[in-house]
């Protein structure tokens, strides 16, 4: 494991456009959790520090909210250009707070650019209407506005990623922003607010501030000056969000929890299948609401998929996420590793059969980290409590089903809805798909990833709302109707 040497740095509070001292002295100790080694010390902030931020941003908001649309979107390509020329280094911040391996931090760092590029390529596609009216000589205007202050709250597992998907969008629309990162990544965010100065952001458009959800969330959420609340998060907390949201009836978006189901019929490319199983359940340690959660198998193709996955699953080298050659690295702490291994010890319970994994990987650097061992459970059936809850770790669960009506009944018997895979040539399996399978995303013949034109958004206890591409970037604009006559 490479260890960090230099002296932990002490962050205070982002806010107009400058470091703040917190109200309290209290701080957040950021680890590696694949060294233990302190990243970070990172203040706490109090209500009043987050009543400050979003006053910063609501005496922003007049200017930024009239700088016409491609003034915006200029100063969210000069952040695009310096985020680029700092790949490697926010890379390597991520995967210090977040412990994903360093390959797939470069990738979130290009899907981060992304994000903000196509929020600032079509902030001028936010058009309204003219429509006649019902006098002689009336025009109905409806425009298009932004919200004020938009408060983002944002989870540990894309730590860079999840604040640009919020942050291109709110500014592009003219809005202002107020952000608290989850308090075990707070870093990558840091680092992008210091980024926004060097882009010239005018004072108050951007403000970072940290803490934990019971204080600094729910003070973001219930301030009378916040319109708007975008959070990327788990569904329990999702709820209390929508509840404490609803006492100012503000606009809420909710990206939560998923389940997704993958699903591989009798006439898959077995050989990709697999590479994206695998891909879809192990890429950050399975930390990703898209994750493949339950695999649902062809009876006819079981037996050779399971060979071949074996094969796949048992070459994942799990380690130092630093190394080019590291394929997972750790959970993101000890509280998740535990929860995760109670999921899969309470699955072997119930029944499930461990073909590989299933435990805590120990000795050398392992002790010093996060580590669960890439598992793969089979035997299991839908009554088990891990074919309906989300592990959101690196467990693959195995389900052989008889046929296509089969395998959309169990994806289907799910409270998520997020996101699915299908594997199959056949198109009426695939033209059936799109009516039957309820998931607000759906991936054919290939592994997961969003993209940044796409539109990200889920059913049921997956949230509410959607993010990306121009249907997530009209969620940060309210109408205006105008009725006007001479």
């Amino acid at each position: 494991m490479i260890h960090i040497s230099a002296r932990p740095r002490t962050y205070d509070l982002f806010i107009n456009g400058n470091w703040r001292k917190p109200g309290s002295s209290g701080h957040d100790t950021i680890h590696n959790p694949a060294t233990g080694d302190v990243l970070a010390k990172v203040a706490v902030a109090t209500e009043a520090d987050v009543q400050h931020a979003l006053e910063a941003a609501q005496a922003a908001f007049p200017a930024w909210s009239r700088r016409v649309a491609t003034g915006r979107a200029d100063t969210l390509y000069r952040l695009i250009e310096l985020i680029r020329r700092d790949s490697e280094k926010l890379a390597r911040i991520i995967t210090s707070e977040n412990g994903k391996p360093l390959k797939e931090a470069r990738i979130e760092v290009g899907f981060a650019i992304e994000l903000i590029r196509f929020a600032a390529e079509n902030v001028r596609r936010l058009e309204g209407n003219i429509i006649p009216g019902s006098r002689p000589g009336e025009k109905i205007l409806i425009e298009k506005i932004p919200h004020g202050v938009v408060a983002g709250i944002s989870a540990w597992n894309f730590p860079l990623a999840l604040t640009a998907r919020k942050l291109g969008p709110a500014l592009a629309a003219g809005n202002t922003f107020v952000i608290k990162p989850h308090e075990l990544t707070p870093l990558s965010t840091f680092a992008l607010a210091e980024l926004s100065v060097e882009a010239g952001f005018p004072k108050g458009v951007f403000n970072v501030v940290t803490g934990g959800g019971a204080t600094v969330g729910n003070a973001l959420v219930t301030n009378p000056i916040t319109k708007l609340i975008t959070m990327t998060g788990s569904t329990p907390a999702g709820r209390k969000i929508m509840a404490a949201a609803s006492e100012g009836l503000k606009e809420v978006r909710l990206e939560l929890g998923g389940k997704a189901p993958f699903i591989v019929m009798e006439d898959a490319d077995i050989e990709k299948a697999v590479d994206a199983a695998v891909a879809a359940r192990f890429m950050n340690c399975g930390q990703v609401c898209t994750a493949n959660e339950r695999t649902y198998v062809h009876t006819a193709v079981y037996d050779e998929f399971l060979t071949r996955l074996r094969t796949k699953v048992a070459a994942l080298k799990t380690g130092d996420p630093l190394d080019e050659a590291t394929d997972m690295g750790p959970k993101i702490s000890a509280a998740e590793l535990e929860k995760v291994d109670a999921i899969v010890q309470k699955a072997i319970g119930q029944g499930a059969k461990v073909e590989l994994g299933g435990r805590r990987l120990t000795g050398g650097a392992y002790d010093a980290g996060h580590f669960y061992a890439p598992t793969l459970l089979t035997g299991v059936t839908a009554e088990m409590d891990i074919a309906q809850d989300e592990v959101f770790g690196p467990v693959l669960s195995l389900i052989r089903v008889k046929d296509f009506d089969d395998a959309i009944a169990q994806a289907n018997n799910s409270r998520y809805g997020l996101s699915a895979y299908m594997f199959t040539q056949n198109l009426s399996n695939i033209m059936r798909m799109t009516n039957e399978l309820n998931f607000g995303e759906i991936y054919v013949n290939r592994e997961g990833g969003e993209a940044a034109q796409g539109f990200h958004h889920g059913y049921g206890d997956s949230g509410i709302g959607g993010e990306d591409g121009q249907y997530g970037l009209e969620a940060y604009v309210d109408t205006k109707t105008i009725y006007l006559n001479a």
